[in-house]
């Protein structure tokens, strides 16, 4: 292929008839409707449309030394006989990486191991057995001679036609059976579909469907699973069928084949086969050792293998610890909706695990986490959550107490894998559900619960003692030990500490109340809170913490008399001006340089869609916009606006929130930081209005705590789950 035009001036024929020349043979080797785009700026680095490369081409010329396109679908000269039947190794590729996702793996092909000899070690485990005899049928010829089709790749295919055009079972195995006698002798296909599917269960992992009560009270699961109705509330456990009216309007007799359909189904994805899928290839598991035999002891965090949390739970137990191959787990729950922005009220709530063992590169990846329970709406569950978590807790405490036979490959030797859960991870109310402190009202904050009480302690003197330790799950144990739990929608109010609205089934763990942090703070959403109520307050939105109503407290709390409001002759209610709210000049200013700031790429979402120069309004903001704006851009925005002593501490706000989410902590910073946030809080309480300071902003003291107990919060926040 001609490819001196790529030399020749922009504007000239040659250059233009080449380039075009080179976007049809790059899209015609390419399986998407974007390719890598070659210009001088961009450097093979970033996506794009035909369009959007050609303007690209025209304006920043094609990257200089590039002359084999082999991102581009063009091969090597000694490569072009290996890959001749390019489709053909594509999708047997596509069978791989199938079996990647199946089994939660992000390795080459050529990494997965055989089947070990006897004299290679010991033999795989089940799990493990299942996993090599699918690799084996991704390699195996359909028949002898066949380069387009595996047996694997081929049965899913069918299988995939099957689905889109609606066959029956019956009509499926007259098929194979057609196949079978056109096709050359040798062929490996399946006899039926029973026993297509036999081939496939093992890629599938195993799923139940668990019936559930329709106002949460109990699950038919374990010596409740042949009830047909609720102890609790003595509700059916199925639905009522809508009777078929025959054409005289009299109902038909039921079907034989009619299921009874359950009120409401919980389903559970069992965790076992899960984590021994993690040590089925040699790398990953060597990975699942990393946090022992390779992770730098230098006395900074940066990952919770560092932590004071996780060094406590190995003191606790050193039977645990001493084999590193035994899994950390962190386990995070949130509600979301299905329907997306669709008119509909609906709460659907996953269960979802994450193993800590790995390095901090791959432990937070979205492969490697694990979904658990899925709680099928349309209503949260709420207080009940522990009703849902039963299947989980149990088979956690099997996991810790016996564990499971797990093959590692990398070892090739078979071992007992045991696994624990060292916290949780949920936005507030989340934790309310998981925890059963309730995070509402006046005592709302689950780690000060036990001093808010004590307001004859809170006289005005000076202390000058340390902080009380911060609360350990088995202080919470001596408190609500005596809790007798029930659950369901129509319970009604029971005889409980102050505080608390059930014992949290997470108790049941035999190691829970060793545990050094029970429940994380969520970062994410504590910072998307906080920078709300600073923007808004400043805007002076319909959302600000700065009313009438919070003048009044100020007029009846006796404190700064020149912010009282007063009502003129006229009666109108009137709000004096504040030096923490911006003016119309200084609104214009600090959207505009929010509207015209440039980032890098990938940096942050597309902020100036959220600003609006003529209402003077920012709004829409997501939670990772609030994350740059309030790290970032806030003090940027804020330079020659608002009062000295105003604008310098929001800025030591924003530091604060930059260096709690550094990427590597110390303890000495920490201790610094801890000091800053308590000087920052007062500074707050003497510019903002009493209204500002809710729980959120009450939270960020204890932010820095956690994260000398735990960690990075890279690796307990809701950012990596919720996306």
């Amino acid at each position: 292929m001609d490819k001196t035009w790529m030399d020749c001036p922009r504007s000239s024929t040659e250059y233009q008839t080449g380039m075009q020349s080179f976007l049809d043979f790059a899209f015609s080797n390419s399986n998407n409707w974007t390719i890598l785009c070659p210009c001088r700026k961009c450097k093979n680095g970033i996506c794009r449309t035909r369009n959007v490369v050609l303007e690209h081409l025209l304006w920043n010329g094609f990257l200089s030394g590039y002359t084999k396109w082999v991102l581009h679908g063009e091969l090597m000269s000694d490569e072009i006989h290996a890959f001749q039947n390019y489709n053909d190794i594509n999708a047997s590729n596509n069978m791989q990486e199938m079996l990647h996702d199946a089994f939660r793996m992000e390795v080459e092909f050529d990494d997965f191991e055989s089947v070990p000899r006897e004299d290679e070690g010991e033999r795989p485990c089940k799990e493990a057995e299942k996993f090599y005899r699918l690799m084996q049928d991704a390699e195996k010829e359909l028949y002898p001679g066949c380069q387009k089709f595996s047996r694997l790749s081929f049965i899913v295919r069918l299988l995939q036609i099957k689905c889109l055009g609606n066959w029956t079972d019956s009509s499926f195995t007259l098929m194979l059976n057609l196949l079978r006698e056109s096709f050359p002798e040798g062929a490996q296909l399946p006899k039926n579909y029973y026993e297509t599917k036999t081939i496939l269960k093992d890629l599938g992992l195993d799923y139940k469907k668990i019936d559930a009560c329709k106002n949460d009270c109990m699950l038919y699961w374990g010596v409740n699973e042949s009830k047909t109705r609720c102890e609790t509330c003595d509700e059916p456990r199925w639905l009522k069928p809508e009777p078929v009216q025959a054409e005289h309007g009299v109902p038909s007799k039921k079907s034989k084949k009619e299921k009874n359909v359950p009120a409401k189904v919980l389903w559970y994805f069992p965790l076992k086969p899960r984590l021994q899928r993690l040590f089925m290839n040699s790398k990953t598991a060597s990975l699942m050792k990393w946090h022992d035999e390779e992770r730098t002891n230098d006395g900074f965090m940066r990952h919770p293998a560092d932590s004071p949390a996780w060094h406590t739970f190995d003191y606790h137990h050193p039977d645990f610890a001493k084999d590193s191959r035994n899994v950390r787990l962190g386990l995070a729950t949130d509600g979301f909706n299905p329907f997306k922005t669709m008119n509909v009220a609906h709460s659907t709530w996953p269960v979802i695990l994450m193993p800590y063992n790995l390095p901090p590169g791959e432990c937070m990846k979205k492969s490697y986490f694990m979904l658990s329970l899925f709680i099928l709406g349309p209503t949260e569950p709420g207080n009940n959550l522990d009703i849902y978590l039963q299947p989980l807790i149990a088979e956690l405490k099997e996991l810790f107490e016996v564990g499971v036979r797990t093959y590692d490959a990398s070892s090739k030797t078979n071992f007992q894998m045991r696994a624990a859960i060292l916290w949780t991870i949920s936005d507030f109310p989340g934790l309310a559900s998981i925890s059963g402190w309730s995070t509402k009202g006046e005592y709302a904050c689950p780690i000060c619960y036990g001093w808010t009480t004590l307001t004859r302690s809170f006289d005005g003197t000076q202390e000058h003692r340390d902080a009380p330790p911060y609360l350990k799950g088995s202080t919470v144990l001596d408190d609500i030990k005596d809790i007798d739990n029930m659950f369901g929608k129509n319970v009604g109010d029971q005889n409980l500490p102050y505080g608390w609205k059930k014992k949290s089934i997470l108790f049941d763990l035999p190691y829970r109340e060793k545990n050094l942090v029970c429940h994380n703070l969520d970062v994410m959403h504590i910072e998307k809170n906080v920078c709300d109520k600073v923007l808004y307050t400043l805007m002076d939105s319909d959302k600000s913490k700065d009313n009438y109503k919070a003048r009044l407290d100020l007029q009846k709390m006796g404190l700064r008399p020149a912010l009282h409001p007063f009502v003129d002759e006229r009666g109108k209610k009137w709000i004096p001006a504040s030096s923490f709210t911006l003016n119309r000049s200084e609104k214009e200013r600090f959207c505009k340089v929010l509207k015209n700031i440039k980032v890098p790429d990938g940096y942050a979402a597309n902020m100036s869609r959220c600003v609006h120069l003529k209402p003077r309004r920012i709004f829409g903001l997501k939670s990772h916009d609030s994350h740059i704006l309030m790290q970032q851009l806030l003090p940027l925005s804020l330079r020659k606006l608002l009062p000295k002593s105003v604008r310098s501490t929001l800025i030591h706000l924003s530091r604060y929130f930059r260096d709690l989410c550094s990427k590597t902590l110390h303890h000495t910073k920490l201790a610094r930081m801890e000091k800053d946030i308590a000087i920052i809080l007062c500074k707050l309480e003497k510019i903002f209005p009493p209204a500002f300071f809710d729980i959120m902003v009450h939270l960020t003291v204890h932010l820095v705590t956690e994260a000398k107990l735990a960690g990075p919060v890279q690796y307990r926040w809701m950012y990596p789950i919720e996306r």
